[in-house]
C-alpha cells in the first residue's frame, strides 16, 4: 500500500534573488516586468505581481554576485509548520528558525540534499492596496499596472542540482512534494524533477547542473494570462534591449508556453502562460521522459539552445 500523501506545504511563496547590479535589476522588474514595489530593508527591495495576494513575491538583494539566496514554501496551517519542521530536526537538513521577515512571521530554514535554503513559513501579511493602487473588483489584489509585461503572479521556479535523485526524495520525504514529471536518461539517472504542493502541474523544478556545481539557480517565473501575453511580452523586451534567449514557444515538459530572459544582474527569468494543466488525480504517477524524447526538442520542434542547459547563477568562473 502506498503511503498517505503528506499536504502540509500549499505552495511557493516567494524567492529572494542576489543581484551584483541591484539598480538596473530593480528597474527591469519595475519598469519592464511591470511589479510593484511593497517594501525597502536594508540591500533589500520586495516587489509583487498585481495578483500576489501577499505582500511581496520576489525579495531582490543587493550582493557581490547573482543567484537565489532562498526560496520560501507557505504551509498550510500552523499545525502543519510543525509537522514539517518535527521531520526535519536532525535530519542533517535542518538549520533551524528565523525571525520573520518583512510581511511574514518566524520561519524554518532547512537545505536540500545540493544546499539550496529552503524557508518554511505560514504566518503572511496579505497584500493592501494603497488607495491609488486598489482594484475596482474586490476580488483583485491589486489594480493592474498597465506598465511593461504586466507579470499577474510567481508562478515557479527552477534550480540546478548534481543529485536529483537525492533531491527528489528529499521533498518527497521530509516536505511532502509530488513528482508530477521527470527525465531519466538511458542508464537510470534521474536528470530533471518537475515537482507540485497542489493541484498546479507543478510549483518547481530542478536539473542537473552543467558543470557538476552545487546550490546554483536556473530560473524563476512569473505568470501572464494567456499565450498572446508572452507574444506582447516579447516585443516589450525588444524594445526594452532585453536579451531573449529562446521562445516564445511551447515546452513538451508540462506543456507551458514560454519565454525566456536575463534580467541585467544576469538571473534568468521566465514569463509564462501554464495554460488549464492541473492534476487532480490523487493517484497520479509522474511521467518519464528518456533521452531519446527530450533529443527532439521542444513540443513543436525547438531545440533546446545549448545556454539553456549551461547558463545558471551564481556563473561559473573556469
Amino acid at each position: 500500500m502506498q503511503p498517505e500523501p503528506i499536504f502540509d506545504l500549499a505552495h511557493l511563496g516567494h524567492i529572494e534573488l542576489l543581484t551584483p547590479k541591484p539598480d538596473e535589476s530593480l528597474k527591469f522588474f519595475v519598469d519592464v516586468m511591470g511589479m510593484t514595489v511593497s517594501g525597502r530593508k536594508g540591500k533589500s527591495v520586495y516587489l509583487r505581481g498585481w495578483d500576489d495576494y501577499e505582500r511581496y513575491s520576489l525579495k531582490l538583494t543587493a550582493s557581490k554576485t547573482s543567484g537565489m539566496e532562498h526560496m520560501a514554501l507557505r504551509a498550510r496551517s500552523p499545525q502543519a509548520l510543525e509537522r514539517r519542521v518535527a521531520a526535519l530536526k536532525g535530519s542533517g537538513f535542518d538549520i533551524g528558525w528565523i525571525d520573520g521577515d518583512m510581511g511574514q512571521g518566524p520561519a524554518f530554514r532547512c537545505r536540500d540534499p545540493d544546499g539550496h535554503v529552503i524557508e518554511l513559513y505560514y504566518e503572511t501579511e496579505w497584500y493592501e492596496a494603497p488607495a491609488e493602487l486598489k482594484p475596482a473588483l474586490k476580488n483583485q489584489a491589486q489594480r493592474f499596472p498597465a506598465r511593461g509585461v504586466n507579470v499577474r503572479r510567481l508562478d515557479h521556479l527552477n534550480c540546478l542540482a548534481v543529485d536529483i535523485k537525492a533531491n527528489r526524495l528529499f521533498f518527497e520525504d521530509y516536505l511532502g512534494c509530488r513528482t508530477t514529471e521527470q527525465i531519466v536518461l538511458n542508464d537510470g539517472t534521474e536528470a530533471a524533477m518537475w515537482m507540485t504542493m497542489s493541484n498546479k502541474s507543478y510549483d518547481f523544478a530542478y536539473t542537473r547542473d552543467h558543470y557538476g556545481k552545487r546550490g546554483r539557480f536556473h530560473h524563476v517565473t512569473y505568470a501572464l494570462d494567456s499565450r498572446e501575453e508572452i507574444l506582447r511580452a516579447a516585443d516589450i523586451f525588444l524594445e526594452h534591449g532585453v536579451h531573449i534567449e529562446t521562445g516564445p514557444h511551447k515546452h513538451a515538459i508540462q506543456q507551458t508556453f514560454f519565454l525566456y530572459v536575463y534580467e541585467r544582474g544576469g538571473n534568468r527569468v521566465e514569463v509564462a502562460n501554464a495554460g488549464a494543466r492541473l492534476i487532480l488525480a490523487p493517484d497520479w504517477k509522474p511521467i518519464v521522459w528518456t533521452e531519446e524524447e527530450r533529443r527532439k526538442g521542444q513540443a513543436w520542434g525547438l531545440k533546446t539552445i545549448e545556454s539553456f542547459h549551461t547558463h545558471g547563477t551564481p556563473p561559473v568562473i573556469d
